[in-house]
């Protein structure tokens, strides 16, 4: 442990330059929700930092880095393309609706930027810690990668079911409920958390790392209740057929439907 402070430092700087990078890109094409994509990236550089930084023992920072950056480039590609040619995300509408015109931008900073930042740092601490961490216990870190596998899996193949059913006309005005999203009505969110979990029991292999078991709470935390899945629902409350929906099927972990 003796450079964690400089991993944190590094992950610190690296968070802020790119929320300065990202503002000026939302500041240029007039959306808030560029963040969406940032927010991918930031972890996959915090990864980085912890490889470059760390002086705990290599095959687990080599690890960390390949887990991290592949969930994060598969994301940030997947929102990237989705968002592509769009306009505002509702749910950063409807975050931001209340905000003065003169004051849009500096309520963006304070209500999504700041936020979504500190979560960052909060989230990443298993790959700031691990970094400076010695050998741990095998059986752990399989298990860790497992589990990020899974979660991995289960939101890459969530987001491709609903891109097929929204490329399909017939489903127009139709509420998803087919594949993972009969079991839970984001898959994409639990398959974000299952991730996390899954790189924190990495991290957890070895001591102090198991102390930073709050950071996989605070991603789902935020992401059930900062800027995802409570702000979708209220976004999608009157969407005819969507309280039936909400009745059978489990809100963030799978189950099978009613």
């Amino acid at each position: 442990m003796s450079n964690f402070l400089l991993v944190c430092g590094g992950s610190i700087a690296a968070i802020l330059v790119l929320l300065v990078v990202t503002l000026a890109i939302s500041r240029r094409v007039g959306r808030v929700s560029v963040i969406d994509v940032a927010w991918a990236i930031g972890f996959a550089l915090i990864a980085l930092v912890g490889l470059a930084l760390g002086d705990g023992v290599l095959w687990r920072r080599v690890l960390l880095a390949v887990l991290t950056i592949t969930w994060a480039g598969r994301l940030a590609i997947h929102l990237a393309v989705r968002s592509r040619g769009g306009g505002e995300d509702p749910r950063y509408e409807r975050l931001l609706e209340n905000a003065p015109p003169g004051r849009r931008q500096a309520e963006a900073v304070r209500r999504v930027f700041v936020p979504q930042g500190l979560a960052m740092f909060v989230v990443s601490l298993p790959l700031q810690v691990s970094a400076s961490t010695g050998d741990g216990i095998p059986a752990v870190v399989v298990a860790g990668v497992l589990v990020w596998a899974a979660g991995l899996t289960f939101e890459a193949v969530g987001d491709q079911q609903l891109k097929a059913f929204k490329a399909d006309e017939n489903n127009h005005g139709k509420i998803m409920d087919r594949g993972l999203w009969a079991w839970t009505r984001h898959p994409n969110y639990f398959g974000d958390f299952a991730v996390w979990l899954g790189l924190y029991l990495v991290a957890a292999s070895a001591w102090p790392g198991v102390l930073t078991a709050f950071s996989p709470l605070a991603m789902a935390y935020f992401l059930v209740v900062v800027t995802g899945g409570r702000l979708l629902e209220k976004q999608m409350a009157d969407r005819p057929g969507y309280a039936d929906y909400q009745a059978r099927t489990s809100f963030f972990f799978p189950r099978p439907p009613k």
